[in-house]
This record gives structure tokens, sequence and C-alpha cells, in this order.
């Protein structure tokens, strides 16, 4: 029911989830990803176990426009996940987690489905993450808590939006070590706001990532050349707060002190080395990456997520067009008349 990033790859997503496969696959290119595990989806199947039938019609029934009805039903599915027993699943999370955080090192809890982070879809945000957990209990909590968090309201509603087929779906959860970030962000390698492949954006602010993420405070943003890594724009914005590691477990906000308000997040040189990181990771892929990344407070940078980049992509992938019978329409409306028939 376990199975660890090094050990797994894209290949093993509906196993591990998009998240999973991905923190795996960078692992084994060698990519600088904090260690962690995954609980694979054979462990949700045997969590559910006599229920997971009844909870997936209750799913497939719903109607996507019945917003009321979807909220309802998330309510009641989510209720009936947490508060079940988690059966033969507790004893090899615990286990595994005791072998990554034997120091007690907290560790981020993050739902992994096996349909987010395609290269045609994207669940961010839909489903849970735990971030600074501390200790076996806690972390077996978010675990059930990310499980659960399959059926939230919008990740219900995203899947009837688009008709995906319930029997299909399962939930994975990633355990991480935690970094205790410095500075946070993410990394675009095309222009989020123009799809321009011949650079890349990136957004920076004090603290752990989530900040920025949740869209709780405006970043520092620049935009760099791939080819030759000058920097084309430079955008400091006045950080007012930051997230950071609760002693208690989970974050809390604080605000940022006057002298670091309207200081770059990140220096020249880390923008060159997130800048290579982006580079790597997208010529791996063969194509444009949404990443998450961090920066601990000695300066090391660890890449902590990777996923497609779904907006432009998607854009290029649609027809400019609608299919004629005769291919010369297009071309012949260029000048205003109607396709001749053919002799």
């Amino acid at each position: 029911m376990i199975s660890w990033f090094a050990d797994i790859s894209l290949q093993d997503r509906p196993a591990v989830g998009g998240k999973g496969g991905s923190l795996g696959e960078l692992t084994q290119a060698g990519v600088e990803v904090p260690a962690g595990f995954v609980v694979r989806t054979e462990a949700f199947e045997r969590f559910l176990g006599p229920m997971v039938k009844e909870v997936r019609a209750s799913a497939a029934a719903l109607d996507a426009n019945d917003a009321a009805g979807i909220a309802q039903c998330s309510d009641a599915l989510r209720a009936r996940i947490e508060s079940a027993d988690m059966a033969g699943a507790e004893a090899a999370i615990a286990e595994a987690y005791a072998r990554l955080a034997a120091d007690g090192a907290p560790v981020a809890v993050r739902s992994s489905a096996t349909n987010e982070d395609s290269a045609d879809a994207s669940f961010a945000g839909l489903q849970d993450t735990y971030l600074w957990v501390l200790g076996a209990k806690e972390t077996l909590a978010a675990v059930r808590r990310c499980w659960a968090s399959l059926y939230s309201t919008p990740a219900l509603a995203y899947r009837r939006r688009h008709g995906m087929n319930e029997g299909e779906v399962a939930m994975a959860v990633v355990v991480q070590r935690m970094v205790d970030a410095r500075s946070a962000g993410v990394m675009f390698t095309r222009s989020p706001l123009t799809g321009d492949r011949s650079v890349i954006a990136i957004e920076a602010s004090w603290g752990l990532g989530s900040s920025v993420v949740g869209g709780e405070v405006t970043p520092d943003r620049f935009v760099i050349g791939k080819i030759k890594g000058e920097i084309t724009q430079r955008e400091i914005s006045d950080k007012t707060i930051e997230h950071l590691p609760d002693p208690a477990g989970g974050v809390r906000t604080a605000e940022v002190p006057a002298d670091r308000r309207n200081a770059p997040a990140v220096s020249d040189e880390e923008l060159a080395t997130l800048r290579e990181y982006g580079l790597r990771i997208e010529r791996h892929y063969g194509r444009p990456q949404d990443i998450e990344w961090a920066i601990d407070r000695q300066g090391k940078i660890a890449i902590l997520q990777a996923r497609p980049e779904t907006i432009w992509s998607n854009k290029e992938a649609r027809p400019v067009a609608a299919a004629l019978d005769n291919p010369l329409g297009h071309l012949m409306r260029v000048f205003g008349g109607a396709p001749r028939s053919e002799a």
C-alpha cells in the first residue's frame, strides 16, 4: 500500500495519482525533491471497502447543474469517510511515516487523485493539502481527510461538469518532508499571460508557498529569457504577510517585518538556478510546466511539484476553425466568397 518516490514514475499514475507520479518521476530524473512516499490507491480502496460502490454511485448520479445537491452529497460522503475505520491501512502508513520522519520532522500531506494534473485537466486546489503536520497520529488523520476530499464539493462539481467516470477515480496521498521555506513560489515555463514559450515566469514571496498559491499575497514577479537568462521584467511587490510554521503544527499567518516587505524574496543567483530547473524539467516532460518550488533558510532550492501547463496548451490544441467538407473553404472565405464545387 506504500510506494517511495524513488520507486515510482508517471507510469504509476493509476496507483499513485498525478502528484505522486510526478514527484516520483522528478526524483528518478535527479531533480532535488524532498523525500517522501505515496499511500497508494489500494489503501483507499481497502479503506472504502464495502461502501465503495454506494459512494461512487451517489457521486455518479449527481446532476452537474444541481449545486445544492452536489454540496449536500459532498457533506454526507465526507462525513461518512472521515468517520470510517482505517482498517488495514493504518499500520502500513504509520510504519512508512516512522521511516520518513524518524527525526520528528514535519511533513506535508497532499491529495493525489488518479485523474489530476494530466495534460488536459488540472485539479489544482480542488482537494485537500495539509502543511507542517507533526506526528503519526496527525498524519493518519490528514490522510483520511485527503481521502474524503476526493468528494469535496469543488471536486465533485468538476468531475460531473466534465462527465468523468466515477468508477475510474481514486485517491492516493503524498506524504513528504516539509521545507522550512525562507522563500517560495511558482514557476511557469511559458508566460501565463501571453503563452510565450521563450520565457520563464517566476512568482516569489516570503515564507511557505501557500500564501502565493492561495492568492493571499501579491508576489514578486520576474520574467526570464530561456536562451540567455536575461531578466526582462522585474516587479517587486509590497509583501505584507507570510505563512510560517506553527510550533503546534499547521501554518500561521504573520506580518512581514518592514525591512523585508519591499525587498526581493529571491536573489538574481537564485533566479538563475530556478531557470535552470525549469528548463531541465520542461525538457524532461517535453512540454511547458507549472512548478512549485521553495528555498530553505540555508539557501537550498527544492522542487515541490510539477504539473503540465494546461491553459495555453489546451488553447493550442483546439482547431482554429470548424472542419469543412471542402478544406479549401477556409481559404475562399478569406476573399469573401463561397467555396466553389469541384468540377
